[in-house]
């Protein structure tokens, strides 16, 4: 636990002088392709199959890991990537929050309710570069909603209209126009296997808005591998599969990259939001606050509740509803939780600065309790049955624990303008990859915890 403060406080949480601007560069490219739970494990994995990341990393640089932010899950770290900035202060805190007026737990994910100006409170790459007269594309970036400085967009959503609704029009009826079935977007999210054919249209789109609009910035999301993981945990058959999926994916971005306008011009970053653990077991922190009379529950829900509990996979929020007993209740919860098995730590307010979450008096949305489990362990918001822990049905995998552990680590290899081949730049910190992006596009970055790679772009 001393390792993850130590590397939180001395690097993320502290601010650096702002990226110098210097003249925006109009004839450069930087793309962040983000593989949604590639483990940065998987690169140096004989059993995964990925010939084009590993020419990529030999080609260009490679880190041994990129620290990711807490909570490790998708909302929290994309928003991190973009802006440089921890979740305490770009204000997407988890994959969603807890309401404690109505009750209610409040997505972020994926977009159903905000706009990307409601929740992201610093300026991101892409609004800078766009403010510099640059053009900007993403395709289903979360927390993108509505992006007013984002020229070409379709938004990471469900539903049969989000992308009519969200998207731009005109370059929809330009993909319609080249026979791309954007159309059948929706149909896709909504099948549970529908990530193969989607991740295979985004890549597309990619070659597309490269081919025919030239951006400065693009970035793109794909999920497969996040999905499989889910269902069957990482390291296991169904993984390597969509590893190699994913890389093949890849490979239809570098080589849209270089039947592009801005082939020898174009810098790419390919990441990933979070690694993964599987999970055989189930810690369920509501069946301790029934047991301690902290939540009353009728017909499988809360009737009374002095503490909501809201899940992130391995980290779990605690909101507690009464202020004037928080003092109170914290200290008599804090021993209770730190003896359930599985998990590994309980944090208080005081030390919610060394994982880059708000305390709930700067932010109504922050938490009042933070936990993270051990390995083989997640958490659930069950209320049934009278175990704190129960055995899983089978193997799944999760993600959301600390993100010091180097199975959480994400991937992080840079390809092409501004990076020499063979670079090492050891561990890199997701907080980085916004102001390297701008320093490669000569933009001004304000007010980032992360500082550029030294390595990347001289």
């Amino acid at each position: 636990m001393f390792r993850f403060r130590i590397l939180i406080c001395c690097g993320l949480m502290i601010a650096t002088p702002s990226v110098a601007a210097a003249e925006p560069m109009a004839d450069h490219c930087v793309i962040l392709v983000s593989i949604d739970g590639l483990a940065g494990f998987y690169l140096d994995d004989p059993r995964a199959d990925m010939p084009t990341l590993r020419r990529l990393a030999a080609e260009g640089a490679r880190a041994d890991g990129l620290v990711c932010s807490f909570p490790t899950v998708t909302w929290p770290n994309h928003t991190t990537l973009v802006t440089g900035v921890v979740p305490a202060k770009h204000g997407v805190i988890g994959n969603a929050y807890f309401a404690r007026r109505t009750w209610q737990n409040v997505p972020f994910i994926p977009d159903p309710i905000f706009d990307k100006d409601q929740i992201v409170r610093v300026p991101t790459i892409y609004d800078v570069a766009h403010r510099s007269g640059l053009k900007t594309a993403a395709i289903v970036w979360p927390a993108t909603r509505n992006a007013k400085t984002l020229d070409l967009t379709v938004p990471d959503m469900a539903g049969d209209q989000a992308w009519t609704q969200f998207g731009t029009r005109p370059w929809l009826d330009e993909l319609r126009a080249a026979g791309l079935p954007v159309d059948r977007h929706g149909t896709w999210v909504a099948d549970k296997a529908g990530g193969v054919q989607r991740d295979w249209l985004y890549t597309r789109m990619t070659a597309h808005a490269l081919k025919k609009h030239s951006p400065n910035v693009l970035l793109l999301h794909l999920v497969e591998t996040d999905h499989v993981q889910h269902r069957v945990g990482p390291q296991t058959d169904d993984a390597y599969w969509s590893v190699s999926y994913a890389d093949d994916r890849l490979r239809d971005v570098v080589e849209a990259v270089e039947a592009s306008p801005m082939k020898g011009r174009t810098t790419l970053f390919v990441c990933s939001d979070h690694g993964f653990l599987p999970v055989t077991r189930e810690i369920r922190p509501n069946v301790l606050l029934r047991r301690l009379g902290l939540v009353t529950v009728q017909d499988g829900k809360p009737a009374e509740r002095a503490v909501a509990c809201r899940s992130e996979g391995g980290a779990c929020a605690l909101y507690v509803l009464d202020p004037a007993r928080r003092a109170e209740i914290i200290d008599r919860l804090k021993p209770q939780l730190e003896r359930l098995e599985g998990v590994d730590a309980v944090y208080t307010p005081d030390r919610f600065p060394s994982i880059g979450q708000p305390t709930v008096d700067a932010d109504p949305r922050g938490a009042d309790l933070w936990l993270s489990c051990r390995g083989g362990y997640a958490f659930g918001d069950s209320f049934a049955g009278e175990q704190d822990v129960v055995a899983k049905e089978s193997q799944v995998g999760t993600h959301g624990y600390r993100p010091d552990q180097p199975a959480l680590y994400g991937t992080c290899v840079v390809w092409g303008a501004g990076v020499k081949p063979g670079t090492k730049l050891g561990l890199v910190r997701n907080v980085d990859i916004a102001p390297t992006m701008a320093r490669l596009l000569g933009v001004d970055m304000p007010n980032v915890d992360g500082e550029p790679l030294p390595a990347i772009g001289r």
